[in-house]
């Protein structure tokens, strides 16, 4: 008898091979991000998370852009061609799609980070905090 995997044939390798490669279009990982940023990276880094988890703990060299507020207007400091990877807290959060869905209904070439800010921790990669520590 079959268990629930092998219920579903799984797709031709062609298939398999074009639906994986195209995920590469849409999507990037923390561990990626992090050795990018180490090189000088060629993307900019969209938080889009309140202001406020953004203080408690972000990505070191990411922006502050909440996903509701990713508007042609506040694009404009960027050019046309700009990469963006937007993240949010993590697998738990729609707030990266969102942003990513916002960016390419302007045009915006986009990929989301997987994994969010719970990835990052994850990875043992640190976060940056804007928060005053207290003595």
């Amino acid at each position: 008898m079959p268990t629930a995997i092998s219920a579903t044939p799984a797709a031709p390798s062609a298939e398999a091979e074009a639906h994986f490669a195209a995920e590469f279009t849409f999507e990037t990982d923390c561990w990626d991000v992090w050795d990018s940023m180490r090189q000088g990276a060629d993307f900019v880094l969209l938080d889009v998370r309140s202001p406020t988890l953004y203080a408690k703990g972000h990505v070191p060299g990411a922006i502050n852009l909440p996903h509701g507020k990713i508007v042609a207007s506040k694009m404009e400091q960027w050019p046309a061609d700009t990469l963006f990877v937007v993240y949010c807290a993590g697998p738990h959060c729609n707030g990266a799609a969102k942003g990513a869905l916002r960016l390419a209904r302007l045009g915006r070439p986009v990929k989301l980070m997987a994994g969010g800010v719970t990835g990052w921790i994850d990875e043992g990669f640190e976060l940056k905090s804007d928060e005053p520590v207290a003595a």
